[in-house]
């Protein structure tokens, strides 16, 4: 069933890929603009039985006439995650036991980031331009109040936890481009992928130079009782704490009530 879902999942992608190139083939030829973006889906669900979700990025690209071909142009595509503040600690070993010992707090650190490109980032941009437009994990910019050199092994553990966790991703080539304009490209967004406001860039370089822009939002909401339940922890957080001792003592007392009577 689950194959099924998938199988139905991805036809509906293509589709929505179709769609696309059937509305801005022709406009390709006299737009304005030299990027023309779009993604498959811009509300993501996430209810109980969440899995995980495919997301389709796609456009087409107006190459100018004095271009010899589209090998001159390069693409890079950041999705990022709404920003969160993480506390980030360090065990020693003091007297035989592991202790905390040293901690750092980040501020706006971005709690998904996906990369993709059609080639190497180094390759396509300078390192300047890089580093301005946060593009790589490594070039995230991870507030704190201790010194860069004292944080960066700190930003380093953040890094390599949510890579492992699959919330940070980086893919080079894995941009796909269908003839001379149009381009396509998936990222996997995990079944822990968090609730909240995100954004997908695009940025299209030519030799080594940005020549154009786009952004769109997308938003991934929790539905369904979950939604309901994750609403109402926010919006009035003391009655969901009593809420839930209550039940934990309910759920205690009729344990020990089924246990009493076997």
């Amino acid at each position: 069933m689950g194959q099924i879902s998938r199988t139905v999942g991805n036809v509906a992608l293509f589709a929505a890929f179709l769609s696309f190139v059937n509305l801005h083939l022709a406009r390709v030829a006299t737009a304005d603009s030299t990027l023309v973006t779009d993604i498959s889906s811009r509300l993501i669900s996430v209810n109980s039985d969440f899995t995980g979700a495919e997301l389709l990025l796609f456009g087409s690209i107006k190459s100018d006439s004095n271009l010899d071909s589209f090998g001159h142009d390069d693409l890079i595509i950041v999705v990022r995650g709404p920003h969160k503040n993480i506390v980030v600690r360090r065990k020693d070993r003091i007297a035989g036991i592991w202790m905390n010992t040293t901690s750092v707090e980040f501020t706006e650190v971005p709690s998904f980031y996906a990369i993709v490109s059609n080639r190497p980032v180094t390759e396509i941009a300078s390192a300047g331009t890089l580093k301005r437009l946060r593009i790589g994990p490594e070039r995230l910019n991870f507030h704190s109040g201790a010194a860069v050199d004292a944080s960066l092994p700190f930003q380093e553990a953040v890094i390599r936890q949510k890579s492992e966790t699959n919330l940070y991703s980086d893919q080079e080539g894995a941009i796909y481009f269908l003839g001379d304009t149009l381009f396509r490209t998936t990222i996997e967004l995990p079944a822990n992928v968090p609730v909240g406001d995100y954004v997908a860039e695009f940025y299209l370089f030519r030799d080594n130079d940005l020549v154009s822009a786009q952004s769109s939002p997308l938003f991934i909401k929790k539905s369904g009782l979950g939604r309901a339940i994750f609403e109402f922890a926010h919006n009035y957080a003391i009655l969901y704490g009593i809420a839930a001792n209550i039940v934990a003592l309910l759920a205690g007392w009729l344990a020990s009530i089924i246990f009493r009577k076997e």
